[in-house]
């Protein structure tokens, strides 16, 4: 599979220079561009004779071919090379444990000091305010997604993350997993064309309402069930990235066959550490773990971005019938996230962060 290769340091931080706004700026500090970040990171102590602090960062996902592992290896290689080896990182790709509250616990006991994570567990953490980005049709394309993420919402998030779980979760950068599209056993145009259908999604909160709202049957399936599912018949659809519904061969299914480009959902996962690790770090070591951590965002977002099209590529070579996005009725599949969203923001007092997301169009 066509992957983009991890990127030189001196070219990811040439690429990083003044484009991005590091997460690690939370609370009382001020947020940083990559460029003031890297010039700092440059330090004027010999690293000879200084302890070597061992890192060991995860994720739950096992392939090599994830964006993950491109983004987890970045890390090291950027953290390690600007530390001059007075860092030294061990990428885990599922090979702790594939259950993310499980990496979650990791964390918390100090057995790892990164991890990726959907936002859910924040949510799970005491943060009602992440499950905004559960809302569907939030953001209008990748675009969007990153001036929110980089910009006045993803800074307000990773602030209320840090306050609520009392420093326990420090955002380092925000990842993305790829867009949402349908696919199932017909093809659809609008959302008349979903009613009566079962679709594997949550069964619950403001996904559920909303393919429910138009006359869809959300089912629970487990995603390494959810192959044999599809080919048995025995639920009509699911909804996806390109890259996930491709390294599972779901395309390939009886009922997985057309793919139908809804992008409902702009996905967000989160790459944190523990607040109170961070706090320990020496100013040096901040800094070159915060310039590390915005060249793996980089890149993991740049392989996320490639691999959604490579992987479109490969479903239709095997045999998928895609509809495009300019061929779906995108409006009418909206108009009703819209109203979720809406009802959403104001009876959980979140109109704030939503009217944030919506200036960042």
């Amino acid at each position: 599979m066509k992957v983009r290769r991890i990127l030189a340091l001196t070219v990811i931080v040439g690429l990083l220079a003044g484009s991005l706004c590091g997460c690690g700026g939370q609370g009382a500090s001020k947020r940083r561009t990559i460029g003031s970040i890297a010039r700092e990171s440059s330090g004027t102590e010999e690293s000879a004779d200084k302890p070597v602090l061992q890192l060991t960062i995860a994720s739950n996902q096992t392939s090599q071919d994830n964006p993950y592992h491109f983004g987890l290896e970045t890390f090291k290689e950027v953290a390690e090379e600007l530390s001059g080896g007075t860092i030294q990182v061990t990428c885990s790709d599922g090979s702790l444990t594939e259950d993310e509250g499980e990496l979650i616990k990791l964390l918390d006991s100090g057995e790892v000091q990164m991890v990726v994570c959907s936002p859910g567990n924040m949510s799970s953490a005491g943060v009602s305010e992440v499950n905004m980005l559960s809302l569907l049709y939030l953001f209008s394309g990748f675009s969007h997604w990153e001036t929110a993420m980089d910009g006045e919402f993803g800074s307000a998030m990773a602030d209320v993350i840090l306050e609520k779980t009392g420093n326990q979760y420090r955002i380092m950068g925000y990842w993305s997993a790829g867009v949402r599209d349908y696919y199932g056993k017909i093809p659809v145009t609008t959302p008349a064309d979903v009613q009566e259908l079962t679709i594997r999604t949550q069964t619950s909160g403001v996904v559920s309402e909303y393919w429910t709202s138009l006359g869809a049957q959300p089912v629970n399936v487990g995603w390494g069930d959810l192959y044999d599912v599809l080919n048995r018949g025995e639920v009509d659809s699911a909804e996806n990235d390109y890259t996930n519904l491709m390294l599972k061969e779901h395309h390939t299914t009886a009922n997985g066959r057309y793919i139908c480009e809804t992008h409902h959902d702009y996905t967000t996962r989160l790459f944190i550490m523990n607040g109170d690790f961070y706090d320990g770090l020496t100013v040096e070591q901040k800094n070159w773990i915060e310039t590390a951590s915005l060249a793996a965002t980089l890149q993991e977002r740049s392989v996320t971005y490639e691999m959604m099209d490579s992987s479109k590529e490969q479903c239709v070579a095997e045999g998928a019938v895609v509809t495009d996005y300019a061929k779906m009725d995108i409006e009418a599949f909206r108009e009703p996230a819209i109203a979720i969203q809406d009802s959403y923001a104001d009876e959980n007092g979140l109109r704030p962060y939503l009217e944030m997301i919506r200036r960042a169009q």
